[in-house]
């Protein structure tokens, strides 16, 4: 019989390491099993901007040149000892366009005093010149019987005075004009407040008509003004015949659009801002500028039109969709089932978001497709003052086909808080990019608070989406169909019984990664992913992937 081998000390000591070494592999698989690595939480969704109404008055003009002063009838006894011209109440454009006569070609500026002119007809500054008045709440221009303020030449300066604008006779082409309308470039328009009645377009209009200024239109900026109570549009941009239709470097800056269209109409589309109506439009800047209870979109752009260079920072867009939904589904060639009711509509353009906030808007806080880009921009009780949502299903982001430019979409550090809808929306999309997207306490349409690729059957592909979502209403945060080649990351906390459901015969190449679900009603170290029987074998892949008991 042999003997058996005797381990000498070094044996020994190689049969320790050993051990040693097994046991500390399982304890790290037991740690990772049981306590799988948490994704890194993002931080806070960035706050609401500031408040954009104007906090700074704008530094008053000067423009070379004679000053002619015009005083109206209802000035002050000292205001018309000083004045060049006393209007006497009756077509007092004519005075007011005499003063403008009266400067030399290289310009100058007409001053009128406090009080209220009463125009009939319209009043054309000359080029180089400025119409300057005491402020919008001393001086007042009162346009009726078709009267305008029309500026036609270029480099003109309005400054500091109050238009309003009524009782237009509502037919031929001039019912598509403003009180204020702008034709030509490098126009200032500063500290300008007005209002108008539902017989003409537009408060201030931005047009380019060949037959009026042939050029393109350009350089035109507005800061510190105001449209309020209207029966019309705000701001609009327009285009008439086929030359030239793009607009260019319109910079806006402190102003509101509020409640237009919303107590009386020109038509059923009013809207506070809207940058592209048959217009192309290129090189916007929108700064700290409010729409606020407007009948339609806050701020708008038509889906037509060529948008480039377009950026929005700092604006705040509430209550906007003031008009009843629609009653039937929607349909093409019947208006009545058309509706924006946006905060911010911008389809199908090079259109940038920063820190722009958006509440109670009715349908949609931001409507962005191909070429949009978000960045902190919050969205707030989305779908407010409306109960009926089964034809118009609002969402917090909406985009939808999005898929012609890639990325065709970019959220980045965006959030969704107390959606009556859909946190998020997308559909028929193609490179779309989420990161760091805060979705909290959304109310959910149908049971679920996202709607990624299925309100019309998909798909959305070739995208990433990193969200971080909490709530308890919806019964499905994360809901997404018919997905190919898309990646899921982040954190959903909430004792919902479906938090992240994958579903469609389309589905391919879904990977959920880094994905953590705090829940006190699932079973803790699943995944807790549902993937319904819809969904083929193999089409959703998981790593790092698991559910942690409690919610915090």
């Amino acid at each position: 019989m042999s003997a058996k081998p005797q381990l000498g000390a070094r044996g020994r000591r190689i049969l320790i390491a050993i051990a040693v070494l097994i046991a500390v592999i399982s304890a790290i698989v037991l740690v990772v099993y049981f306590y799988p690595p948490r994704p890194t939480l993002p931080p806070p969704p960035p706050p609401p901007p500031v408040t954009p109404l104007p906090i700074t008055p704008v530094v008053p003009p000067e423009v070379p040149g004679p000053t002619v002063v015009v005083a109206a009838s209802d000035s002050s006894a000292a205001s018309k000892a000083r004045a060049d011209i006393v209007c006497d109440g009756t077509d007092d454009q004519r005075d007011i366009q005499a003063a403008f006569d009266s400067l030399p070609p290289s310009g100058g500026t007409v001053s009128l005093s406090s009080g209220t002119f009463n125009c009939a007809g319209s009043i054309y500054p000359r080029a180089n010149t400025m119409l300057r008045g005491e402020g919008p709440d001393a001086t007042s221009l009162e346009f009726s019987k078709n009267g305008r303020l029309n500026v036609s030449q270029e480099s003109v300066t309005l400054y500091n005075f109050h238009v309003r604008g009524t009782g237009y006779p509502g037919t031929g082409t001039d019912r598509w004009l403003g009180v204020v309308t702008l034709y030509a470039s490098h126009a200032k328009v500063l500290a300008v407040e007005g209002t108008a009645d539902a017989t003409t377009q537009a408060v201030f209009l931005l047009i380019h008509d060949p037959d009026v200024y042939a050029p393109v239109l350009e350089d035109v900026e507005f800061i510190n003004c105001q449209a309020v109570d209207t029966g019309t549009y705000g701001f609009l941009h327009n285009a008439w015949g086929t030359t030239n239709k793009v607009i260019k470097d319109v910079r806006y800056e402190n102003c509101a659009a509020i409640n237009c269209g919303r107590f009386g109409a020109f038509n059923p589309w009013v809207t506070g801002f809207d940058f592209a109506e048959q217009n192309d439009i290129e090189g916007l800047r929108v700064k700290n500028c409010l729409a606020e209870g407007n009948l339609e979109s806050g701020f708008h752009f038509e889906w037509d039109p060529e948008k480039r260079d377009c950026i929005l920072k700092n604006c705040i867009s509430k209550s906007n969709g003031q008009k009843s939904y629609p009653e039937k589904a929607y349909k093409e060639g019947d208006m009545s089932t058309h509706y924006f009711g946006c905060g911010y509509y911008a389809p199908r353009g090079d259109i940038t978001f920063i820190s722009c906030y958006s509440e109670g808007n009715s349908r949609h806080g931001f409507y962005a497709t191909n070429g949009g880009k978000l960045y902190n921009c919050v969205d707030r009780d989305v779908g407010a003052g409306k109960t009926d949502y089964r034809i118009i299903q609002p969402a917090s982001f909406y985009a939808a086909p999005t898929r012609s430019v890639a990325p065709s979409l970019v959220l980045e550090n965006c959030s969704s808080i107390d959606s009556n809808g859909y946190g998020l929306q997308i559909d028929f999309a193609s490179d779309v990019c989420i990161r760091n997207f805060h979705l909290e306490n959304p109310a959910g349409i149908d049971g679920k608070a996202t709607n990624l690729g299925g309100a019309h059957g998909g798909p959305l592909a070739n995208s990433v989406v990193n969200i971080y979502a909490s709530g308890d209403r919806a019964e499905t945060l994360i809901w997404a169909r018919n997905n190919e080649n898309v990646e899921y990351s982040g954190q959903i906390i909430s004792n919902a019984a479906k938090p992240f459901v994958i579903e469609g015969d389309r589905t391919r190449k879904v990977r959920v990664k880094n994905m953590e679900i705090v829940s006190a009603s699932l079973a803790p170290y699943t995944n807790g992913v549902v993937l319904t029987s819809s969904v083929p074998a193999g089409a959703v892949t998981f790593e790092n992937v698991a559910v942690v008991s409690g919610v915090r």
